[in-house]
Protein backbone atom coordinates (compact mmCIF):
# COMPACT_ATOMS: atom_id res chain seq x y z
CA UNK A 1 0.00 0.00 0.00
CA UNK A 2 1.55 3.38 -1.30
CA UNK A 3 1.88 6.46 0.98
CA UNK A 4 -0.46 9.27 0.69
CA UNK A 5 -0.13 12.24 -0.54
CA UNK A 6 -0.70 14.78 2.51
CA UNK A 7 -1.65 18.44 2.57
CA UNK A 8 -1.96 20.80 5.04
CA UNK A 9 -5.08 22.92 5.83
CA UNK A 10 -5.18 25.83 8.40
CA UNK A 11 -8.06 27.76 8.81
CA UNK A 12 -7.88 31.19 10.80
CA UNK A 13 -9.93 33.89 11.75
CA UNK A 14 -10.67 35.96 8.70
CA UNK A 15 -13.79 35.74 7.38
CA UNK A 16 -14.10 33.27 4.31
CA UNK A 17 -14.34 29.43 6.77
CA UNK A 18 -16.17 28.39 3.88
CA UNK A 19 -12.91 28.22 1.19
CA UNK A 20 -11.26 25.99 4.24
CA UNK A 21 -14.62 23.72 4.60
CA UNK A 22 -15.04 23.74 0.83
CA UNK A 23 -11.08 22.20 0.65
CA UNK A 24 -11.73 19.69 2.93
CA UNK A 25 -14.81 18.24 1.35
CA UNK A 26 -13.12 18.10 -2.22
CA UNK A 27 -10.28 16.44 -0.66
CA UNK A 28 -12.25 14.45 1.12
CA UNK A 29 -13.38 12.87 -2.32
CA UNK A 30 -9.90 12.25 -3.76
CA UNK A 31 -8.29 8.71 -3.33
CA UNK A 32 -4.68 8.88 -2.20
CA UNK A 33 -4.76 12.16 -0.52
CA UNK A 34 -4.36 13.15 2.96
CA UNK A 35 -5.28 16.17 5.33
CA UNK A 36 -3.86 17.52 8.17
CA UNK A 37 -5.95 20.62 9.69
CA UNK A 38 -5.09 22.96 12.06
CA UNK A 39 -7.79 25.68 13.24
CA UNK A 40 -7.09 28.81 15.41
CA UNK A 41 -9.04 29.80 18.12
CA UNK A 42 -9.92 33.01 15.78
CA UNK A 43 -10.99 30.70 13.35
CA UNK A 44 -13.19 28.28 15.33
CA UNK A 45 -15.27 31.26 16.31
CA UNK A 46 -15.79 32.27 12.54
CA UNK A 47 -16.69 28.73 11.63
CA UNK A 48 -19.25 28.94 14.04
CA UNK A 49 -20.76 32.25 13.18
CA UNK A 50 -20.01 31.77 9.20
CA UNK A 51 -21.23 28.03 9.01
CA UNK A 52 -22.89 27.47 12.20
CA UNK A 53 -20.42 24.47 12.46
CA UNK A 54 -18.88 23.29 15.44
CA UNK A 55 -14.88 22.92 15.40
CA UNK A 56 -15.34 18.91 16.06
CA UNK A 57 -17.46 19.15 12.86
CA UNK A 58 -14.49 20.79 11.17
CA UNK A 59 -12.32 18.64 12.61
CA UNK A 60 -14.73 15.33 11.29
CA UNK A 61 -13.87 16.64 7.21
CA UNK A 62 -9.98 16.27 8.21
CA UNK A 63 -7.71 12.82 8.21
CA UNK A 64 -5.98 14.06 11.12
CA UNK A 65 -6.95 16.77 13.07
CA UNK A 66 -4.14 18.99 14.74
CA UNK A 67 -4.54 21.00 18.34
CA UNK A 68 -2.82 24.52 17.31
CA UNK A 69 -0.64 25.03 20.52
CA UNK A 70 0.62 20.98 19.46
CA UNK A 71 4.16 21.93 18.32
CA UNK A 72 5.26 18.66 18.65
CA UNK A 73 3.07 17.04 16.03
CA UNK A 74 3.87 15.66 13.19
CA UNK A 75 3.51 18.62 10.69
CA UNK A 76 5.83 20.59 12.40
CA UNK A 77 8.92 19.25 11.18
CA UNK A 78 9.90 18.73 7.73
CA UNK A 79 10.76 15.18 8.07
CA UNK A 80 6.97 14.61 7.70
CA UNK A 81 6.62 14.79 3.87
CA UNK A 82 3.58 16.85 2.50
CA UNK A 83 2.69 18.55 -0.87
CA UNK A 84 1.88 21.93 0.80
CA UNK A 85 -0.30 23.67 3.09
CA UNK A 86 -3.29 26.14 1.84
CA UNK A 87 -4.31 28.49 4.47
CA UNK A 88 -7.77 29.26 3.86
CA UNK A 89 -8.67 31.98 5.33
CA UNK A 90 -5.65 33.40 5.78
CA UNK A 91 -6.02 36.38 8.85
CA UNK A 92 -3.77 39.18 9.02
CA UNK A 93 -2.51 38.24 12.24
CA UNK A 94 -1.78 34.50 10.40
CA UNK A 95 -0.19 36.17 7.33
CA UNK A 96 2.18 38.42 9.72
CA UNK A 97 3.58 35.44 11.53
CA UNK A 98 4.02 33.51 8.62
CA UNK A 99 5.75 36.45 6.65
CA UNK A 100 8.07 37.04 9.61
CA UNK A 101 8.73 33.58 10.99
CA UNK A 102 7.44 33.60 14.12
CA UNK A 103 6.27 30.17 14.28
CA UNK A 104 4.58 30.27 17.74
CA UNK A 105 1.81 28.18 17.56
CA UNK A 106 1.48 24.85 15.11
CA UNK A 107 -0.29 27.00 12.58
CA UNK A 108 2.25 29.65 11.91
CA UNK A 109 5.25 26.46 12.60
CA UNK A 110 3.58 24.35 9.74
CA UNK A 111 3.79 27.32 7.71
CA UNK A 112 7.31 27.88 7.94
CA UNK A 113 8.07 24.40 7.52
CA UNK A 114 6.62 24.44 4.24
CA UNK A 115 8.80 27.50 3.30
CA UNK A 116 11.74 26.32 4.44
CA UNK A 117 11.55 22.71 3.21
CA UNK A 118 10.77 24.89 -0.60
CA UNK A 119 6.89 22.90 -0.65
CA UNK A 120 3.98 24.91 -1.84
CA UNK A 121 2.10 27.15 0.07
CA UNK A 122 -0.83 29.27 -0.14
CA UNK A 123 -2.41 31.88 2.03
CA UNK A 124 -5.54 32.80 0.93
CA UNK A 125 -5.90 36.65 2.74
CA UNK A 126 -9.10 37.76 3.52
CA UNK A 127 -9.35 41.71 4.10
CA UNK A 128 -10.09 44.34 2.09
CA UNK A 129 -8.76 47.21 2.04
CA UNK A 130 -5.41 46.48 2.47
CA UNK A 131 -2.79 48.72 4.69
CA UNK A 132 0.83 48.81 3.79
CA UNK A 133 1.38 46.55 6.69
CA UNK A 134 -0.41 43.57 5.24
CA UNK A 135 1.15 44.52 1.33
CA UNK A 136 4.07 44.17 2.65
CA UNK A 137 4.00 41.14 4.73
CA UNK A 138 2.16 39.48 1.06
CA UNK A 139 5.09 40.87 -0.43
CA UNK A 140 7.82 39.30 2.29
CA UNK A 141 5.76 35.68 1.68
CA UNK A 142 6.13 35.50 -2.19
CA UNK A 143 10.04 36.67 -1.95
CA UNK A 144 9.36 33.39 0.55
CA UNK A 145 8.25 31.13 -2.31
CA UNK A 146 4.66 31.46 -1.05
CA UNK A 147 1.99 32.38 -3.15
CA UNK A 148 -1.01 34.75 -1.52
CA UNK A 149 -4.10 33.63 -3.17
CA UNK A 150 -6.96 36.41 -2.33
CA UNK A 151 -9.82 34.64 -3.49
CA UNK A 152 -11.67 37.31 -6.05
CA UNK A 153 -14.33 36.03 -8.14
CA UNK A 154 -13.58 35.26 -11.67
CA UNK A 155 -17.11 36.50 -13.66
CA UNK A 156 -15.46 35.39 -16.82
CA UNK A 157 -16.47 32.45 -16.40
CA UNK A 158 -20.06 33.15 -15.87
CA UNK A 159 -20.76 30.97 -12.89
CA UNK A 160 -24.56 31.47 -11.54
CA UNK A 161 -24.45 30.77 -8.30
CA UNK A 162 -21.87 31.73 -4.86
CA UNK A 163 -21.16 28.11 -4.62
CA UNK A 164 -19.77 27.94 -8.20
CA UNK A 165 -17.79 31.17 -7.64
CA UNK A 166 -16.42 29.52 -4.44
CA UNK A 167 -15.32 26.09 -6.21
CA UNK A 168 -13.57 28.71 -8.43
CA UNK A 169 -11.28 29.50 -5.99
CA UNK A 170 -11.00 26.38 -4.35
CA UNK A 171 -10.46 24.64 -7.95
CA UNK A 172 -7.68 26.88 -8.37
CA UNK A 173 -5.98 26.94 -5.10
CA UNK A 174 -6.02 23.27 -5.16
CA UNK A 175 -4.70 23.38 -8.46
CA UNK A 176 -1.63 25.43 -7.19
CA UNK A 177 -0.38 22.67 -5.01
CA UNK A 178 -0.77 20.16 -7.78
CA UNK A 179 -4.29 18.46 -7.40
CA UNK A 180 -6.68 19.05 -10.50
CA UNK A 181 -10.19 18.69 -9.84
CA UNK A 182 -12.11 18.35 -12.79
CA UNK A 183 -15.50 20.28 -13.07
CA UNK A 184 -14.93 22.94 -10.35
CA UNK A 185 -14.46 25.29 -12.40
CA UNK A 186 -13.89 26.00 -16.47
CA UNK A 187 -10.32 27.23 -16.55
CA UNK A 188 -9.77 30.30 -19.39
CA UNK A 189 -9.28 29.52 -22.57
CA UNK A 190 -10.08 32.83 -24.63
CA UNK A 191 -12.47 34.45 -25.89
CA UNK A 192 -14.72 32.68 -28.16
CA UNK A 193 -15.69 34.96 -30.69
Amino acid sequence: MSTPKRLVIGMTGATGAVYGLRLLEVLRGLEDWETHLVVSSAGALNIRHELNMKRSEIHALANVAHDINDVGASIASGAFKTEGMIIAPCSMKTLAAVAHGFSDNLLSRAADVTLKERRRLVVVPRETPLNLAHIRNMAAVTEMGGIVFPPLPAFYGAAKTLAELIDESVGRMLGLVGIETAGLYTPWEGLKL
